[in-house]
């Protein structure tokens, strides 16, 4: 399955990947200005990054960090994030996106 993963989709796979990364790095970065009451980042910040293919180091992070876990936003928005992230991966790993251009 992974050997017919073209150029394209790599490069939007290690894109997704960074997202992911980045996402749960801001979250946790959230999370020590929360502990010592510093400049906080927003929480339009943490859901845009989510949604934009981050959703699963957004949902790791909140969990992780214990981080905005009573938030009825994030509880039930960050798991539709991960698997609209899960879904967009599945894609570009079974299908050729080069195709569509």
């Amino acid at each position: 399955m992974f050997d017919e993963v073209n150029g394209i989709n790599s490069v939007l796979l290690i894109i997704i990947g960074f997202m992911n990364v980045f996402t749960f790095s801001i979250y946790y970065l959230d999370k020590r200005r929360a502990v010592k009451r510093k400049y906080r980042i927003s929480e339009r910040t943490l859901l845009l990054s989510s949604f934009l293919f981050g959703g699963i180091g957004g949902w790791s992070g909140m969990y992780l960090f214990r981080h905005k876990t009573q938030h009825a936003l994030f509880k039930y928005s960050l798991p539709l994030a991960a698997i609209l992230t899960l879904g967009v991966i599945y894609l570009l790993v079974t299908q050729d996106i080069s195709s569509l251009f």
